[in-house]
């Protein structure tokens, strides 16, 4: 599925197409409605400047306890913990 936006409501914005893209995705990610590896497949970042733009914008990766039990579950199945 493609999403069309006018170019009226492009220029309205004052933004590049990429530009809106990330704030969409960006959005998207802070309502935890896509991940953050989607986020960044579908704009083409790094880790490292995903993080950058969620700190440009005051944001912190989406991580709860739940995340953190299946890292020390999966650390404590390498033997790493």
């Amino acid at each position: 599925m493609s999403v069309l936006i006018p170019d009226d409501i492009l220029r309205a914005t004052r933004m590049t197409e990429d530009e809106l893209k990330l704030e969409i995705a960006i959005m998207l990610y802070n309502q935890e409605k896509i991940s953050s590896g989607k986020v960044r497949a579908w704009i083409g970042l790094t880790v490292i400047e995903f993080q950058h733009e969620l700190g440009k914008r005051g944001l912190c990766i989406n991580y709860d306890v739940e995340d953190f039990e299946a890292d020390i579950k999966t650390l404590q199945s390498m033997r790493l913990l």
